[in-house]
């Protein structure tokens, strides 16, 4: 029998009650290895309720308790990275020593969390106006939630759960459904290391709990990484529920590689940022721009390195590329190849035809070359191992490409020369960029997010912007008058 996976609610395992479940496969045999709860609108009430009740009191917990309880996470988080990368492997695919790459960029912001005594200093102004002091403070908002993709189970919860926690909020993590094990392994974590029990809750489900999140009362915030077309709903409908709402959507990444770049390190970056976890990442390179007289031999560096590429079972030594999360995520981007063949790409490599273990969800990486703007391969978002290579003539020619895009989370420029460097990090219409770095995830103490269509609301999430979206400014006016002086006035209140 496969196993069950429950929710976690007010610090135990609470089984679902709605009778409605989800296979859990892995996606490297195609086999189910457990059912996933997925949660009614009454179980979404329960943990609001739990994650409530919690967040009163941990909101007194003082700043050193609480870095105490973060160092303490960080250190079990450390000790056991290599348990956790091996469930992120078992239920999303991808190489092992890809697993342990995700959980130490979601340490990263664990650490930065644990300087929260630091990130909530506010200012002081003494005497701003006679015998008056002005301060001004943050403070957390309660209940929030966090909606997390099946393409970073560790890391993208801990984006967010490291700093809503240390702000003094509880924390309900939905995660994907396609991958909920490593949710529990956190709660698990969070548990050993002091956190009262309510404050980190994980709610397995589908639309019924993202929708009982984002219309509940006491949820006063909701953070989401997916796609654009869900990034939009829950925008929508969280604020229009007098929600505080940070969603990041989709991405179609563009690197422009120009004719004085050194190849090699310009195609070994590509194949890396393309084709790592089978492509499954908002922050891939999924179209390389390539400029003049680079073309040609761009694409022959490509394709030279694609056949030395391993696809097989990530958890297998050796192993450089995994399968995709399901069945019918591997039959629709083998469709695009399809439309993209179709609609005059040229094909250099051909992951249709490649040599993959025939169980799992295994499809072969993609070289297009000759790809044009108007090819639905180049319009939407693939999230496979599929690259398509646009040939232009001149930089602003390749920039006006990039500019144009709907969507703009990241990008990357290929050169030596540093005065195009400085330009385009200047004229480029994206949050991200990378020079000479192919996929520019912010460190921890910066922030994530992108542009147009690639973010919704006004909020980056981690960093700086973390801390600000998961608390509420506060300003206080002070005056302690000598009660002799005291008398009535009516006019408007003065500083000078």
């Amino acid at each position: 029998m496969s196993e069950r996976v429950s929710h976690w609610i007010d610090g135990q395992v609470v089984a679902g009650t709605s009778g409605r479940t989800a296979p859990v496969h892995n996606p490297a045999t195609g086999a189910v290895t457990a059912e996933v709860d997925l949660a009614s609108a009454a179980e979404v009430s329960t943990a609001v309720a739990s994650a409530l009740a919690a967040a009163k009191s941990w909101r007194s917990a003082s700043l050193s308790q609480r870095s105490a309880v973060l160092f303490a996470f960080r250190q079990l988080l450390h000790e056991r990275a290599d348990d956790l990368a091996k469930i992120v492997t078992a239920e999303h695919g991808k190489v092992h020593a890809d697993a342990l790459g995700e959980i130490a960029r979601g340490l990263e912001n664990v650490e930065f969390a644990t300087g929260v005594p630091q990130l909530l200093k506010g200012g002081f102004s003494e005497g701003a106006a006679t015998g008056v002091d002005v301060y001004n403070i943050r403070q957390p908002l309660g209940v929030v939630a966090g909606i997390t993709p099946f393409n970073f189970p560790a890391m993208v919860p801990l984006w967010m759960c490291a700093n809503a926690i240390a702000c003094g909020n509880a924390f309900i993590l939905k995660p994907s459904e396609k991958d909920p094990s490593a949710a529990l392994f956190l709660a698990r974590l969070w548990q050993e290391a002091g956190l009262p029990d309510g404050v980190f809750t994980v709610l397995h489900g589908d639309k019924e709990a993202v929708d009982g999140l984002l219309t509940h009362p006491d949820v006063a915030a909701v953070s989401f990484v997916g796609s654009t077309p869900i990034a939009k709903y829950i925008y929508e409908t969280g604020t229009s529920h007098g929600k505080r709402v940070q969603a990041l959507g989709g991405a179609k990444n563009h690197a422009l590689v120009l004719p004085d770049a050194d190849l090699d390190v310009a195609a070994d970056a590509i194949v890396s940022a393309a084709y790592g976890a089978a492509g499954e990442r908002c922050m891939a390179l999924s179209v390389a721009v390539a400029v003049g007289d680079i073309a040609d031999p761009l694409v022959d560096a490509i394709a030279l390195r694609l056949p030395k590429l391993v696809v097989g079972d990530g958890a297998q030594p050796g192993t450089d590329m995994g399968p995709l999360i399901t069945r019918e995520h591997r039959d629709k981007v083998a469709g695009y190849v399809d439309s993209g063949e179709a609609q005059g790409a040229t094909v250099v490599v051909d992951g249709r035809t490649a040599d993959v273990p025939a169980d799992g969800f295994f499809l072969g990486t993609t070289l297009l070359d000759n790809v044009t703007p108007e090819m639905t391969v180049y319009r939407d978002e693939i999230f496979g191992p599929v690259l398509g290579v646009v040939r232009v003539e001149t930089y602003d020619e390749g920039l006006a490409l990039i500019n144009a895009n709907q969507y703009a989370n990241g990008t990357a420029i290929f050169t030596r020369d540093g005065g195009a460097a400085r330009q385009f990090q200047y004229d480029v219409e994206v949050g991200m960029v990378g020079i000479n770095v192919p996929i520019p995830v912010p460190v921890a103490y910066y922030s994530f997010g992108g542009w147009k269509d690639s973010l919704f609301g006004d909020t980056h999430m981690y960093g700086p912007e973390g801390i600000n979206f998961y608390t509420r400014g506060k300003v206080v006016t002070s005056r302690w008058p000598d009660p002799a002086t005291s008398s009535v006035d009516l006019g408007f209140p003065r500083t000078r």
